[in-house]
């Protein structure tokens, strides 16, 4: 890939108290340099093939990182005709999505974690960052490897585990279940140089987070290896996520119409943001079921709504923009152990996505590498018309 340059935009990354006006340096996928100002005839005589991108008015973040995905497809709730497809390339970056993690959903019978992989791998090769989680809704978790222990281990994409808690489709794992799956996952994490993480989908039944809450006591893991997500689905739900942050724990918001009363909610409490982040949902079903279960409606999830709710949030007044793009950047990043990934700092990977003044998206940058160009995706999967 060529020299890049991204020239005159505002970066609030590392977050700092005033904003500035840098250039960012790439090569080999990497930032080489953040400086206030590059000589551009000075690198292209060191560069011949140096590209430049003008960001000019506008500010650069780093690309996002959307850590609940679909990507291979999900659903299936009301028949085999409900199966959402897989993710084409471009769907990620036009939201400014340059990693993604990819789950399994309701279904683990159809879908497989090797098709899971496989998409992964493809999606990296087309020029997207990419991990996945193994299990599924179901306890005993599904396992490539014959176990989660190995395939964390053994398999380098694979960062941790889902599961699902409270919600009408799950297992409902016991609390030693659910104790000796965090417990694999914490030592497979050690074993393979990973932070090891439990993706816990949650559902709207009243047990909420109790078996998360039940799980931990006694234990000496960590609560930040499990990370609860759509915690935004009822006020109860809410508050217990709300909780677990202020007693050191992490918590997933999804981007839907609830998002903006989620992080509220968190702010009002006074809890540390930094274990908060936002994730789309994306590509996965969004089914709709009547009080006695029963599906009456069905959508899909986009990575779209990051950007959507990031500026609805922003627009209200909720917070700053360097505090929720930390929610799809860094927070993610940290919280994961996804190294090099999250901050625009040198030695990092080159994910810049450059966003302007009515937060709209002009460039996106995945590994030093264009994949969006003045609002126009360069870079297509390989189906992609």
């Amino acid at each position: 890939m060529s020299p890049l340059l991204i020239k005159g935009g505002t970066s609030f990354f590392p977050v700092s108290t005033k904003t500035k006006t840098v250039d960012f340096l790439s090569l080999g996928g990497r930032i080489e340099s953040v400086e206030p100002s590059m000589d551009e005839l000075t690198l292209r005589s060191v560069f011949p093939d140096l590209k430049v991108l003008d960001a000019g008015g506008c500010k650069v973040v780093p690309g996002f990182i959307d850590q609940h995905n679909h990507f291979n497809g999900a659903g299936g709730e009301g028949g085999p005709e409900f199966r959402t497809p897989p993710a084409e390339l471009s769907s990620f970056l036009e939201a400014g999505v340059t990693g993604a993690v990819g789950l399994l959903g309701t279904d683990g019978v159809s879908r497989s974690l090797e098709e899971l992989l496989a998409k992964a791998r493809g999606l990296e090769a087309e020029g997207l960052s990419t991990w996945i989680y193994t299990g599924s809704y179901r306890i005993p978790s599904p396992a490539m490897t014959g176990s989660i222990m190995r395939d964390m281990v053994l398999i380098d994409k694979v960062i941790g585990v889902k599961m699902a808690l409270s919600d009408h489709r799950c297992s409902h794992p016991s609390v030693q279940e659910i104790r000796r799956l965090v417990s694999d996952v914490r030592t497979a994490g050690m074993l393979s140089g990973k932070f090891g993480v439990v993706c816990v989908h949650m559902g709207s039944e009243s047990s909420g987070l109790g078996p998360v809450r039940e799980a931990l006591r006694g234990l000496e893991v960590p609560p930040g290896h499990f990370v609860p997500t759509h915690v935004g689905r009822t006020d109860d739900l809410l508050k217990e996520a709300v909780d677990l942050v202020l007693c050191g724990g992490r918590a997933d918001i999804t981007a839907d119409d609830r998002a903006l009363g989620a992080i509220e909610a968190f702010l009002r409490a006074g809890a540390d943001l930094s274990s908060v982040t936002l994730s789309s949902d994306g590509n996965g079903s969004l089914p709709k079921f009547d009080d006695r279960k029963r599906l009456i409606g069905m959508a899909m999830g986009s990575p779209r709504s990051l950007m959507e709710r990031m500026k609805s949030a922003v627009d209200a007044g909720l917070a700053p923009l360097e505090t929720v793009v930390a929610m799809v950047t860094s927070n993610v990043a940290d919280g994961l152990g996804l190294r090099g990934k999250g901050r625009l700092e040198r030695g990092y990977d080159s994910d810049l996505v450059v966003l302007t003044p009515d937060l709209s998206i002009r460039h996106v940058v995945s590994r030093g590498r264009v994949m969006m160009e003045d609002g126009e995706v360069a870079v297509k999967g390989v189906f992609e018309s």
